[in-house]
């Protein structure tokens, strides 16, 4: 649901500050603090910084992370400088030595490892600076098709570029020796993204108990198991969200029967998505081939989701009444619309066939749920139009 701080700044915006990125921090805030009221206090709670790296969304969610997991140098450096002082794990395949080197210097708290030879390269740029690094092994836990039949996106439990097999993992465990480099402190474990609160708890019952049994059977007193993120995210019903209560009482009975371990998770787009509106207004209107058609200011690439993910970005419709030409305004009517943007392809879509009351040239539209992997993962020099404003309310 659109705030009204957002539907003010929306509809006070002339046409040239359009498109407009507009994020109420406020809301933000008040999210961040119930979902960390909803989490056992022993739980701890990383911001997956890929989501939505702006500085003013990182400092607004500092009073409710524990800290933020960055997946490159350009992360580690835009975060170490936007929340300075924050812990920082270090997670993504493919780290080079150099943004190890930087990693280490920069005094990073925990190295997310994903392969045998990463982690020879982490002891050894660590051994030549004289560092000591902190690492969980990433697994790529097998799991029933079952327990990932809800998932979005899988990024485990199958074959993956992310993460060591079980078996591999367990060859690597003789690189962590006493007085050496490198400090095995526990597991960690992303196996999907999309799951409901009920998934997400059984995968990390499943992800925890594998780690507690690796730590008896080896003696490696492992004190720190990261279940990662995935939170589920409803496009189509933009008003549902992940059930952080029940997730923080499943947490809970996971941390009771593994006494000793520290829970750790890393949501990104549950935390910040619902705090963001794309505004845009509608150029012109159209029909071809008996469809309807409403172009508008903007499109894929400056909120690349709907594109990536195949679906439809939820919007609302914010009625503009000024009209300053001497032409009959285009209008339509109880139709179903297809939104695109000005880009000359025709993937430029944001939404496709959606009923709608009354669309107007001039009208605003506010699209809602972009207040994570939108702006920063699209493709934002392509035709070289103007780039979005961007508008941070409260906070």
């Amino acid at each position: 649901m659109i705030t009204p701080p957002v539907t003010d700044r929306a509809t006070a915006l002339g046409g040239d500050d359009l498109p407009a990125y507009v994020h109420d921090l406020t809301a933000l805030a008040d999210h961040a603090r119930a979902v960390r009221e909803a989490l056992p206090p022993a739980v701890e709670l990383y911001y997956a910084a890929k989501a939505n790296p702006a500085p003013r969304v990182l400092t607004a969610l500092a009073p409710y992370v524990t800290g933020y997991e960055v997946a490159s140098g350009g992360e580690l450096e835009h975060v170490r400088d936007a929340v300075p002082g924050r812990p920082l794990a270090f997670g993504g395949p493919g780290k080079t030595a150099t943004e190890l080197r930087r990693a280490l210097k920069l005094g990073v708290e925990r190295f997310h490892v994903e392969s045998e030879h990463e982690l020879r390269l982490l002891a050894a740029t660590a051994a030549a600076g004289g560092h000591t690094a902190d690492v969980l092994l990433r697994v790529n836990l097998p799991v029933d098709d079952g327990e990932l039949g809800g998932a979005a996106l899988a990024m485990g439990g199958r074959p993956s570029p992310f993460g060591l097999d079980p078996d591999r993992l367990e060859d690597c465990l003789g690189h962590f020796g006493t007085g050496g480099p490198l400090r095995l402190r526990g597991i960690h474990a992303h196996l999907a993204s999309g799951l409901d609160a009920p998934a997400q708890v059984a995968l990390a019952g499943r992800i925890t108990d594998w780690a507690r049994e690796l730590s008896d059977r080896h003696g490696l007193a492992l004190t720190e198991v990261d279940v990662g993120g995935g939170m589920a995210v409803d496009y189509t019903r933009p008003e549902a969200r992940f059930d952080w209560t029940v997730y923080g009482e499943g947490l809970a009975a996971v941390a009771d029967r593994n006494p000793g371990l520290t829970l750790r998770i890393e949501p990104g787009r549950a935390l910040t998505v619902y705090c963001g509106w794309y505004v845009t207004e509608v150029l012109d209107l159209k029909h071809s081939g008996g469809e309807a058609f409403a172009v508008l200011r903007g499109g894929t690439h400056h909120l690349r989701t709907p594109a990536t993910k195949a679906h439809d970005q939820p919007f609302r419709v914010l009625p503009e009444d000024r009209w300053d030409h001497p032409w009959s305004r285009p209008a339509m009517t109880g139709e179903r619309v297809t939104l695109v943007g000005q880009l000359c392809t025709p993937k430029d879509v944001l939404a496709r066939r959606v009923p709608v009351d009354r669309l107007r040239v001039g009208d605003r539209v506010a699209f809602a749920l972009a207040g994570a992997y939108a702006w920063n993962i699209s493709h934002h020099d392509f035709l070289m139009h103007p780039k979005p404003g961007f508008h941070y309310l409260g906070g």
